[in-house]
C-alpha cells in the first residue's frame, strides 16, 4: 500500500514525479521517474530505485544508511544501464568500480547480451565444503605446513580425476590452482548457527568447513579476449551464430570453473589426509537466459550471487566473518534475483600499500584479528587483499537483511586462508 516517506535529492533539485512508494518486508522500495542524474535518497530506506524515462530502464541499489558505495561505482552502474537493450540494473551492497563495468551488479537485457559485462573470469564463484577436520584440534600453523604450496599444476596422479570432470579442455595446467587477485581458499570454523533447521545435509558444526573462491582462470580470459577482438564491447544479438558460439564457450568456462573448484578442494583435502563433501557450488559471474515480468531476456551477473539456487555463502574479507544465508524468494525480484558476492572493495588496489605500509608490515597482515593465518607470499597482494581494503561484511549483510532479501543460517570465522605460496599457474 502506498505511503509517504521523507526524501531528498542529492543534487539539490526538487523531487519529481514520484509514482510509487511501496513497503518491502523491512524497508522502503522507492521508484522515481525523472532526470538522468538525480540520485534520490529515501532517508528511511534500505533500497534506492529510479527509472530513466528516456531510456526505459530501472536502476536499483540495495543499501541502508550504513552502506558505503563510491560514486564511481554508481556512475558505472548508471552508464552500463544506458546500453541499448538493457531494461533493468541492480547494484548490490558490495557494489564497487571495475574496469569499465561495475562489480557487484546484475543487468537484464532483451534480444541482445553483452559478454563484456560478465568479464574474463566466467564462472567465478564459491564452493563450500564440509570437512572431517575436528575444529577443536585444528592448529592453523600445522595445517599450513601440511598444505604447503598448491600454486603449481596438478601432477600426473590427478589425470584420471581431471578426465572424469573435463574429458577435453584447454588450459588444463590451470586446473586445481586458485589464481591471483581476490581468489582464495579458506578453512573456516562455525561461529554462530542462527537457523539449525536450514543447515544443509552433511553440515557438521564440530568440524571445519572449506570455502573455495576461484573461476575459469585463463580459459575465461581467452574467451573474452577473442570476443572483444572480434566485436568490441557492442555485445551480440541473440539467435545468431556468433551468439551461439559465445554461449557454447561460456558453458564450457562454467564447467571448467566448477571443476577447478572441486580440484582445488580435492588437492587441499588430500594434503590434510581429510575427507570432504561439497555442500554448495555457486557461480557469481555468468550469463543466464531468463523470463522477467513476462519478458524473455538475458540476466548478466558480475560479482552477483544468484538468489534462485538455494543456500549461498557470502564471504567477508580475509579477516572477517562469512555468512551462510537463505535467499528470500518473495523479495528476490527487486534485486534481479541476485545478492552480494562478498564484502566489496573499499580501496583501489594501487593505493592499498600506501595506505597501510606505515602501520602494518607484510608479516603482520598474515595474522588476523581472529587469530587466523593468511598464506600469501606475494608482498604486493598481501596489502591489496588486506581486510582494511574491503567493506565490513556485517554492513553488506545488514543491507540485504533490511531489504528482506536473505535469512541468516550460520556464520563462520576464518582459520587458515590460502592465497599464494609464491607463484600461480597460468
Amino acid at each position: 500500500m502506498p505511503f509517504q516517506a521523507a526524501c531528498t535529492v542529492s543534487d539539490g533539485l526538487p523531487l519529481l514525479n514520484i509514482s510509487m512508494i511501496q513497503r518491502c518486508q523491512r524497508s522502503y522500495v522507492l521508484s522515481v521517474y525523472g532526470g538522468q542524474r538525480r540520485l534520490v535518497l529515501c532517508l528511511c530506506s534500505s533500497t534506492i530505485s529510479r527509472k530513466h524515462l528516456n531510456m526505459g530502464n530501472l536502476i536499483t541499489i540495495i543499501k541502508n544508511s550504513n552502506t558505503w558505495i563510491e560514486g564511481n561505482a554508481v556512475q558505472q552502474l548508471e552508464t552500463t544501464a544506458k546500453l541499448p537493450h538493457i531494461r533493468r540494473a541492480a547494484g548490490m551492497p558490495d557494489l564497487h568500480a571495475g574496469r569499465g563495468y561495475p562489480i557487484g551488479a546484475a543487468f537484464f537485457s532483451v534480444s541482445h547480451f553483452y559478454p563484456a559485462l560478465i568479464g574474463n573470469d566466467i564462472g567465478c564463484g564459491m564452493a563450500f565444503w564440509q570437512t572431517d577436520l575436528p575444529a577443536h584440534k585444528s592448529k592453523n600453523t600445522k595445517l599450513a605446513k601440511q598444505l604447503g604450496s598448491i600454486d603449481a599444476p596438478l601432477d600426473g596422479n590427478w589425470d584420471a580425476r581431471i578426465s572424469e570432470l573435463l574429458p577435453q579442455t584447454a588450459h588444463r595446467a590451470a586446473l586445481g590452482t586458485i589464481g591471483g587477485g581476490n581468489h582464495f581458499a579458506e578453512l573456516q570454523a562455525v561461529d554462530t548457527v542462527y537457523a539449525p533447521e536450514l543447515l544443509p545435509e552433511h553440515f557438521n558444526a564440530k568440524c571445519l568447513q572449506l570455502l573455495v573462491h576461484s573461476g575459469s582462470r585463463g580459459l575465461g580470459q581467452a574467451v573474452l579476449r577473442a570476443h572483444v577482438d572480434r566485436f568490441g564491447h557492442a555485445g551480440l544479438p541473440e539467435n545468431t551464430p556468433e551468439a551461439a558460439e559465445y554461449l557454447a564457450q561460456h558453458a564450457a568456462a562454467l564447467d571448467f570453473a566448477r571443476a577447478n573448484r572441486r580440484l582445488i578442494a580435492g588437492r587441499m583435502l588430500a594434503r590434510w589426509n581429510a575427507e570432504g563433501a561439497c555442500l554448495l557450488d555457486v557461480h557469481h559471474n555468468f550469463l543466464q537466459s531468463v523470463r522477467l515480468d513476462g519478458e524473455a531476456g538475458w540476466l548478466h551477473r558480475k560479482g552477483a550471487t544468484p538468489s534462485d539456487c538455494g543456500l549461498v555463502l557470502i564471504p567477508g574479507s580475509r579477516g572477517d566473518y562469512s555468512y551462510l544465508v537463505r535467499p528470500m524468494a518473495e523479495n528476490a525480484a527487486q534485486s534481479l534475483f541476485s545478492l552480494a558476492h562478498g564484502a566489496g572493495r573499499k580501496w583501489q588496489r594501487g593505493e592499498c600499500k600506501g595506505r597501510l605500509s606505515h602501520k602494518y608490515s607484510a608479516d603482520s597482515l598474515r595474522q588476523t584479528a581472529f587469530g587466523s593465518m593468511v598464506v600469501c607470499e606475494d608482498k604486493a597482494l598481501i596489502f591489496e587483499e588486506a581486510p582494511q581494503a574491503y567493506k565490513k561484511i556485517d554492513d553488506v549483510i545488514a543491507a540485504m537483511l533490511d531489504a528482506g532479501l536473505i535469512e541468516l543460517v550460520a556464520r563462520m570465522k576464518p582459520v587458515l586462508t590460502y592465497k599464494t605460496a609464491g607463484g600461480c599457474a597460468d
